[in-house]
């Protein structure tokens, strides 16, 4: 199959766009996929959707509240975030804190951030390493940890084991 825009190369990617109710089905390749989305981007940007996001948010009291609360550091209204959908500055965070909450906890389903870990971290993370363990026991650790991917303790290890044997070089 070719690509519906340019005709020429074959379609490897192929988008269904649903507009007004009506569905397209579009295939395109490489090349004409990579202007699609660079034009869609402009179009609807992350600010955007933050922006329309903040609109659900509508309770009267809050919302008379937070029209006039300004940053001190930037002067940004939450009223003007509403409308480009973007902080002034690293302190909006902390002023609009109260009705950022909400939308953050509905976009990511949490207002805290939690973070993501590997399996191997999490699991490295539980067996401290001993401290003055022999060469040979720090040795298998390095073994272990270099196999699960553990780079930060394999590199605390590879130290340790380095700190041991230039000891026993000097003694």
């Amino acid at each position: 199959m070719l690509c519906d825009v340019c005709g020429k190369n074959p379609a490897t990617v192929h988008l269904t766009e649903i507009i007004d109710e009506q569905m397209n089905e579009l295939h395109l390749c490489e090349e004409c996929a990579r202007h699609k989305s660079a034009a869609m981007e402009q179009q609807f940007g992350l600010s955007d959707l933050l922006a329309g996001m903040a609109d659900f948010e509508k309770h009267p009291n809050k919302e008379e509240e937070a029209v006039a609360v300004k940053c001190p550091a930037c002067g940004l209204s939450y009223a003007d975030f509403k409308k480009i959908g973007r902080l002034g500055c690293g302190n909006c965070y902390n002023v609009f804190r109260k009705y950022l909450a909400p939308l953050l906890k509905r976009i990511h389903g949490s207002s805290q951030h939690i973070g993501k870990n590997p399996l191997q971290a999490k699991v490295s993370a539980a067996k401290p390493v001993k401290k003055k363990a022999g060469l040979a026991e720090l040795k298998s650790q390095l073994q272990k940890a270099i196999l699960a991917e553990a780079f930060e303790e394999a590199a605390s290890l590879r130290d340790q084991i380095k700190e041991l044997e230039t000891k026993k070089e000097k003694e």
